[in-house]
């Protein structure tokens, strides 16, 4: 019921920067969590950083002191500044809303962030 749709995606050099968004289709009033999961080659998906409705961030130990997450209640989206990446941060990022509500996770489709060596 709720469609989520992540751009920002793309291929860059170690230390370069890249910028993720996210939209929702639809306004959520309920609380709610929004956040970024990726999913490496051969790994489990992981959650990268999330941000309550309230803008509480909360970061993976692997991201904190590079990314920043933030989110804009009236566009219903979220955003991941991505700064000093690393080629270990290579994955598909995953948008993430969970409604606290219910607890019903909604997904996006996923972009590709490749980071070169």
């Amino acid at each position: 019921q709720v469609q989520l749709v992540e751009s920002g995606g793309g291929l860059v050099q170690a230390g370069g920067s890249l910028r993720l968004s996210c939209a929702a289709s639809r306004s959520i009033f309920s609380l709610n969590v929004m956040g970024w999961y990726r999913q490496a080659p051969g790994k489990q998906r992981e959650l990268v950083a999330d941000i309550t409705r309230g803008g509480t961030p909360n970061y993976a130990d692997p991201v904190k002191g590079r990314f920043t997450i933030s989110r804009d209640n009236a566009k219903n989206t979220v955003y991941l500044q991505m700064n000093s990446l690393k080629p270990e941060d290579t994955a598909v990022y995953y948008c993430n809303l969970r409604d606290s509500w219910n607890s019903v996770h909604y997904w996006g489709q996923g972009t590709q962030v490749t980071v070169s060596s």
